[in-house]
Formats: structure tokens, C-alpha cells, sequence
């Protein structure tokens, strides 16, 4: 089994600037070793890091990691898509690493981040190299991600953390994220679910929610499970919410969600 999206970090050292003080429980180093133990713990056999920076040096230090660790099968870094030598960028980071995509991290920028002109020649350059994009947005962006897979049908987008459903706005949510499973190359992460829940009420059917709604968008095949660790355990250790959603998906699609769908998309090639 695959968790298909973790963070490492070092407080202080590549780049790193979040998370600050104000997230105690998680502001300190998280390194590999840990994660491992993690893993051991949920049952999860290999695991894909994901940046957590807007920057090259923590990609390449991900990149590191993955490079003498087996059970990391892949990263997904992060480079300026805008920037006029992007194309460069991105082919130095496949030299230096198993790279299966990039994150540009858009959840707060505009609305309509994805149509900017100057993303194109980058956006089109990950196609080309068979990198994934992986989405980390709010329902306010999908409308742009939607015209972004409809002008690039060869590059594959995965939606981050379901794309961070509001509790309370379930019918806003619904109808900004059903539209884009007529995109086939979109595919949606069950990841960083439980931290969209406001301290106090978190609520597993709420979760469960927004999975089933997913699931019938989008189908087995097109659903990457991901721990979110160590984001996770602001709200639930890694375990939990593995077995929260385990319980949530059928026997039958475990296998793809749980590994098999990752493997397929991020074009894996050390399971």
C-alpha cells in the first residue's frame, strides 16, 4: 500500500517557513525515520513526500531523501511554473530525483490562478515529462482547474485534500467539484479531510460525507488515499484516519485507492 501524500521538514533549513509557531504541536523537525515508524503503524508499505515549501532547496532535499530511501517511491516538488526558465528547472529537478509531479501552492492565490498565460509553456513542459500536477486549492478554483484540464487533456491533475471542503457548505463544495470528473484527467486525493473540520467538532461522518460524494464523482479508479502527515495529527494520529477511511471504501476498490491508483498515476516505478 501506498500513502500518497506526506511532508518532511526542518524547521529553519531549506527554505522552510511554515508550519510557524502558532501550529505548536507540528512546528519542530519531521523526518524520514519518523515517518517510517508511521507507516509501519498504519500498514502503508511505500509512501510519496509532497513539498510543503515554495522552494527548489526543500524539493531537492525531498529529492535526497527519496533517493537513499526504498520505501519513498516519489516526490512532488515544487518549482515557479511563471518563471521564464522554468522548463530548465524542472528537468534539473527529474535529473536529481525521482520527481512524479509538482505543486504549485494555490490555495490562496486568485481564483483564477490557472489561466494565467505565463503557467502554459511549464504546465505543458510537465505533460510532456509525464509529471503530475497536483492541485492544492479551494472550490473557488476549480472553475480555472477544470479550463486548465479541458486546454491539457495529456496532463494529469490530481486534486489535493478533496479541495478543501467547507464544513457548513456542503452544496457549494458539491457542485464546484462534481463538474470536473467529465475531465478524465482529473483525479481526486482522500487527503487532509479531517483538518478541514473545525477544532471541537470534528465528525468522521462529515468526512465520510465528502468521500461518498467523491466516490461518485469520480469512481475507484480515480481516488489516491493520502495521510497528510504529519498535518494530520493536529486532529487524529496517522493510524486513525487511515482506518477511518479503510472503513469508508469498499473491500473491492482498497487495493487502488489505497496503492494501486497511485502507482498508475504518478507512473511509479519502484513498487
Amino acid at each position: 500500500m501506498i500513502d500518497a501524500h506526506v511532508h518532511l521538514w526542518r524547521i529553519g533549513r531549506n527554505d522552510c517557513r511554515w508550519p510557524g509557531p502558532d501550529l505548536a504541536a507540528i512546528h519542530r523537525d519531521f523526518e524520514a525515520a519518523e515517518l517510517l515508524e508511521e507507516m509501519d503503524a498504519g500498514g502503508m508499505a511505500q509512501a510519496l513526500l509532497v513539498q510543503s515549501q515554495e522552494s527548489e532547496a526543500d524539493t531537492r532535499w525531498l529529492l535526497d531523501i527519496a533517493a537513499g530511501e526504498p520505501r519513498i517511491v516519489g516526490v512532488v516538488g515544487w518549482v515557479d511554473l511563471a518563471a521564464g526558465d522554468a522548463l530548465a528547472r524542472i528537468d534539473a529537478l527529474r535529473a536529481a530525483g525521482p520527481l512524479v509531479g509538482l505543486r504549485p501552492m494555490v490555495q490562496d492565490r486568485a481564483d483564477d490562478w490557472y489561466d494565467d498565460p505565463a503557467l502554459r509553456p511549464g504546465l505543458a513542459h510537465m505533460a510532456a515529462r509525464g509529471l503530475v500536477l497536483d492541485a492544492l486549492v479551494r472550490p473557488r478554483h476549480l472553475a480555472s482547474l477544470g479550463r486548465l484540464a479541458a486546454r491539457m487533456p495529456a496532463l494529469t491533475i490530481l486534486i489535493d485534500h478533496g479541495a478543501k471542503p467547507e464544513p457548513g457548505r456542503f452544496e457549494a463544495w458539491a457542485q464546484a467539484i462534481g463538474p470536473l470528473a467529465a475531465h478524465r484527467n482529473i483525479a481526486c486525493k482522500l487527503s487532509g479531510l479531517l483538518t478541514e473540520q473545525p477544532a471541537g467538532e470534528e465528525d468522521p461522518a462529515v468526512v465520510r460525507g465528502w468521500m461518498d460524494l467523491m466516490m461518485a464523482h469520480f469512481g475507484p479508479d480515480r481516488l489516491v488515499w493520502g495521510s497528510d502527515w504529519p498535518v494530520v495529527t493536529l486532529k487524529a494520529p496517522y493510524r486513525q484516519w487511515r482506518d477511518i477511511a479503510w472503513n469508508a471504501v469498499a473491500a473491492a476498490d482498497r487495493p487502488a485507492i489505497f496503492g494501486g491508483n497511485a502507482a498508475r498515476l504518478y507512473r511509479l516505478a519502484r513498487t
